[in-house]
């Protein structure tokens, strides 16, 4: 019995531990080496705007989280530059004005990272670190209190682009896309209708483009011919 119950563990395992499709070891270990010089990239970026002595860096530690996105998953939606740059500004303009509004901190809180959500879905740059950038613009730091209304722009938007153009640079040098664009389907085996419908039927959101389903499974059915014959 116990033996049965171990079994049926590990097999849940990949349910709980999804394995990132199409990553290996050595493009993890890329991408850690490229997001440690990104972010290195952003710090000296603010290092040659003026700013307060009393503040070490002008770094917001969201800006982190969209590391993970550009150099980890460039092919990524939520990683491409109108998502880092529009993403993170916009979360902290909703931010600060969630905090100028509401005066209960917890609701404020609340407002914010749901307000950012919504208003970077309607600006097509819909961004994860935004949601703590957001959160980050209500709660208050000492890097807040000295930037005041510029906080949007500076750190987040000098944050976000030298991110992007760290990216740009090494994702070039490193053989990938970014900003992403989808390869082209090996065949037109079926329709890009086909995706839309499917996905509709599996009322669920994927952190891919509809264009990179369509020629994902157009070339996995081409394989699939081949091996077949």
């Amino acid at each position: 019995m116990l033996a049965r119950s171990c079994s049926a563990s590990m097999a849940e395992l990949p349910r709980w531990m999804p394995r990132l499709a199409g990553a290996s070891l050595a493009d993890r270990l890329r991408a850690g080496l490229a997001a440690m010089l990104g972010i290195a990239l952003a710090a000296l970026a603010s290092g040659l705007v003026p700013h307060p002595a009393a503040l070490s860096l002008l770094l917001v530690a969201p800006i982190g989280a969209s590391a993970v996105l550009v150099f980890a998953v460039p092919a990524s939606p939520l990683a491409q530059p109108w998502a880092v740059l529009g993403g993170n500004m916009i979360s902290a303009a909703v931010g600060m004005a969630t905090a100028a509004l509401v005066p209960m901190p917890a609701l404020a809180a609340g407002i914010a990272v749901g307000g950012a959500i919504i208003v970077m879905s309607l600006a097509r740059c819909l961004h994860p670190p935004g949601g703590a950038v957001a959160l980050t613009a209500v709660l208050g730091t000492p890097l807040l209190a000295a930037t005041g209304p510029w906080f949007p722009l500076l750190p987040v938007g000098l944050n976000s682009l030298a991110l992007v153009l760290a990216g740009w640079a090494w994702h070039r040098v490193s053989g990938h896309s970014y900003p992403h664009r989808p390869p082209a389907a090996v065949a037109p085996l079926f329709h890009r209708e086909d995706v839309d419908r499917a996905l509709a039927e599996m009322h669920e959101s994927f952190d891919v483009a509809p264009e990179d389903l369509d020629a994902l499974l157009n070339r996995a059915e081409a394989h699939a011919r081949a091996r077949v014959r």
